[in-house]
């Protein structure tokens, strides 16, 4: 009870940090699920609720979604979903607060190093692959994501909004390739299915209250607090996952 609990307040008060910045929120949740829960699992729920976080971002934003963008980064996505789901991984604790630590140290890159578009076909494409199968090992892909809106000129809104799509088809391929592993025995004890439900609604609602403080930043507070807040939580799980390897 102790767990659900805690699970459905992390999801409330991490979708408000994805509702305002389009990541962070993710990052801390996925922490949050596998300090609790065995990996595959914590990948697994961490879809569900993010699936549902995510797909309410694109509803409250849909107005300002680059649509063309998303086609190709689909393509790419599809791709790392079908290879993953012919290979046999067995996610582990460390390798996921690694990629939780080290994958915002990317907001960091000099633009003048990274030529990315997302406007680009390949750029998009390529950038779907990648972003999925880092979403598939360590749960989150936002700073891998970011790195192609660096050459394109789009605004805070459509930034959010169109992640909320890149980031939603991360999660469902997370479903697809550990959501076995809700319906089982392990799963259901767990977090029971009313449970995840209210955790569902609780992601929903902190992304509503995270769109409201959105609307009252501007396009520079945006993106400087976006960038110290990743760095430092990515700092946090990198701190753990080295102490899980000298344990």
């Amino acid at each position: 009870m102790q767990a659900s609990a805690l699970i459905v307040v992390a999801a409330f008060l991490t979708s408000i940090l994805s509702g305002v910045f389009g990541m962070a929120g993710g990052i801390v949740f996925m922490g949050v699920l596998t300090w609790l829960l065995p990996p595959a699992l914590a990948l697994a729920l961490h879809g569900v609720i993010q699936f549902a976080s995510n797909t309410w971002r694109f509803l409250l934003h849909r107005r300002h979604i680059a649509w063309p963008v998303l086609v190709w980064f689909g393509l790419g996505s599809a791709a790392s979903l079908a290879l993953f789901s012919v290979i046999l991984f067995a996610p582990t604790k460390f390798l996921v607060f690694l990629g939780l630590g080290l994958t915002p140290i990317l907001v960091w890159l000099p633009e003048r190093w990274i030529r990315l578009d997302a406007s680009k076909r390949s750029h998009a494409v390529a950038g779907g692959f990648v972003a999925n199968a880092i979403s598939l090992i360590s749960g989150v892909s936002g700073p891998v994501s970011d790195l192609l809106f660096v050459n394109t000129m789009l605004n805070r809104h459509q930034v959010v909004a169109t992640k909320a799509v890149m980031q939603a088809m991360g999660h469902a391929s997370k479903i697809l390739v550990y959501g076995g592993l809700l319906v089982s025995a392990e799963g259901r004890e767990a977090l029971a299915l009313p449970a995840t439900l209210v955790a569902v609604a609780a992601s929903m609602a902190g992304i509503s209250v995270g769109g409201i403080i959105l609307d009252r930043i501007s396009d520079a507070q945006f993106r400087l607090i976006r960038r110290w807040l990743v760095t430092l939580v990515g700092l946090a799980f990198l701190v753990q996952a080295i102490r899980i390897a000298v344990a």
